[in-house]
């Protein structure tokens, strides 16, 4: 198998992935009211579902644009602060709306997969990031989306709880 098979099956694998793992955040916010956006559910847990959706809008931009092809964000500056992996939404006091990141969301799908389109096998393969956080530009992608994965479990699982909760 050579490697321009490979790559050009990461690519194709990435679009995938792109697609599946935004549809499923988008569709886990479909009918969610800005209460319930905010709401963290308590027992520990500090995030809201607001929270988790603009933090994997923030990462892919900043994995998949910003930091390691060098585009200026999309996103409102101050959304860094507040959906970051540094983030402290404990003192956020003025959120965005669910809707506002929802339209940020659907536009990062659309710009991310036709920047896919026009990256070639190099591209993917290019080493990106400082040590010890070099990864392919590929991977770095790839991490973000699935960190976006994963934070849909917690916004499940905020969607469950706030409905038992009455």
């Amino acid at each position: 198998m050579s490697l321009f098979w490979e790559m050009t099956m990461a690519d194709a694998m990435l679009t995938e992935l792109l697609k599946e793992v935004r549809w499923k955040t988008l569709k886990l916010l479909e009918g969610v009211g800005e209460e319930e956006a905010r709401f963290t559910g308590g027992g520990g847990l500090h995030n809201s579902i607001v929270w988790h959706a603009g933090h994997g809008l923030v990462v892919v931009e900043h994995l998949g644009f910003e930091g390691m092809a060098g585009f200026a964000p999309t996103y409102p500056k101050e959304w860094f602060e507040k959906f970051s992996w540094s983030s402290q939404p404990g003192l956020v006091k003025d959120w965005p709306t669910l809707a506002e990141v929802v339209e940020k969301l659907k536009d990062q799908r659309t710009r991310l997969g036709a920047y896919l389109e026009t990256l070639s096998a190099a591209d993917l393969a290019k080493v990106v990031g400082a040590p010890p956080r070099s990864r392919t530009l590929g991977g770095t992608i790839l991490h973000g989306l699935h960190d976006e994965a994963g934070h849909q479990g917690e916004i499940y699982l905020l969607r469950k709880l706030w409905k038992a909760r009455v």
